[in-house]
């Protein structure tokens, strides 16, 4: 039984909150997407099957919908609207990113619908928040981003290069995984109290959280971090960490050793590849790997021997990616407890074995076209109550009848 079995999820159909929809799907939830006459806009958008556009082809909506139920009710529509009262009744949660003054407009926003169903759960989920009038202004997932600022982070130690957007919807989806973090955590406050609550999810703060450093340091010293080529923006600048391996391809050895264990480790791993010899500063990894009480990596730059002994890891490292492969590198560095990663492409990334043995590719049949396709997987493990993708996304209406009559 997967986490939230028993858990009817109606879902105002939006491009913005697809993505928490099928979170709630795709662990077990009844997601009844509603849809316009028409049919949600993203029904059209590519890639598509065969790079062929055409009904139920697309690949981008076949992503965000597994899982779901469809439904056309046209809410300007007085007895369709009825009827979308009807299942919101009958709902734990409704999730929507409608423009901040429609719902209360059609008189189904959570003050009507809350007196049919107490314990509703209603999760908005706009640019600014319900009360700010800019969350009906023309907006895109990259003016999003901009916006929430997380871009200003994201780029390349030459700062004469203008910053590097994140790409694949990262400001629907880091708005999407709060409103999903505040749906669940009213389903365990309802389970308490019988009470249901209405969440305002203010997408640009969302994404002004998750800045890493750059929003705290502003707030609170008022400085500014700067962006570095594959590194976490800093206020101080540092060191470059990535490296060109022996098959030309880059890995990043963002975590050096830190631990006596782990200069030790690295020690033998040079010892092993027959590098010992090249690599002078290895009396430092030695010294590293035999240090006594904490090592204080606050003093790097003050310390001459700490100093050299944490430079003595990072050499080390770059010195062996130099000597193999990128994926050799990767996995002597896992066998060696250091944290480092190759530097793959998306397609490399999903063909990757350990992603493979840990079940992110999933199989679905698509009935419609005769077909069985290969999915990304979940992506959390959950032992105990599994994540299941199971069923392709919906066509136009396809569960109205099943859905409505049971109302």
């Amino acid at each position: 039984m997967s986490a939230l079995n028993g858990i009817r999820v109606v879902e105002l159909a939006n491009e913005r909150i697809a993505f928490a929809g099928k979170l709630m799907a795709d662990m077990g939830a009844d997601v009844i997407l509603v849809e316009p006459p028409g049919g949600e806009p993203s029904r059209h958008y590519p890639p598509y099957l065969n790079d062929q556009p055409g009904e139920n082809r697309s690949l981008y909506f076949w992503h965000y919908n597994t899982n779901k139920r469809s439904v056309v009710l046209n809410l300007d529509d007085e007895a369709d609207r009825a009827q979308f009262r009807a299942l919101v009744a009958s709902a734990d949660v409704l999730l929507e990113s409608e423009p901040t003054t429609r719902l209360g407009t059609l008189g189904i926003d959570y003050p009507q619908l809350s007196q049919d169903n107490p314990g509703l759960i209603h999760a908005a989920m706009t640019p600014y928040g319900r009360a700010e009038p800019d969350s009906d202004l023309p907006q895109t997932d990259l003016t999003l981003m901009a916006a929430g600022g997380p871009p200003w982070s994201c780029g390349y130690d030459d700062h004469s290069l203008p910053p590097v957007r994140g790409w694949g919807n990262q400001g629907f989806h880091t708005g999407c995984h709060f409103t999903y973090m505040s749906v669940l955590t009213a389903l365990l406050s309802r389970g308490n109290t019988g009470n249901g609550q209405f969440i305002d999810v203010s997408m640009t703060a969302a994404l002004n959280v998750t800045t890493e450093a750059a929003s705290y340091a502003w707030l609170v010293c008022e400085a500014t971090v700067q962006r570095q080529t594959g590194r976490h923006a800093a206020v101080k600048l540092t060191g470059p960490t990535q490296i060109r391996c022996a098959d030309g391809k880059y890995a990043n050895t963002g975590v050096p050793p830190r631990f006596p264990d782990e200069f030790g480790r690295l020690h033998a791993w040079l010892d092993q590849l027959g590098l010992i010899e090249e690599f002078p500063e290895a009396v430092f990894l030695e010294m590293g790997a035999q240090w006594e009480g904490p090592f204080d990596l606050s003093q790097i730059g003050t310390d001459d021997t700490i100093t050299a002994i944490f430079s003595a890891g990072r050499e080390g490292l770059k010195l062996i990616a130099r000597s193999v492969s990128a994926y050799d590198f990767f996995i002597g560095c896992q066998n060696a407890s250091l944290t480092v990663g190759p530097i793959n492409s998306p397609e490399e990334v999903y063909e990757d074995p350990h992603f493979k043995a840990r079940g992110f590719q999933v199989e679905v049949e698509h009935d419609d076209f005769d077909l069985t396709v290969r999915y990304p997987g979940a992506p959390y493990k959950l032992p105990a109550s599994p994540w299941a993708l199971s069923r392709r996304a919906p066509h136009l209406d396809e569960h109205a009848q099943e859905v409505l009559s049971a109302l």
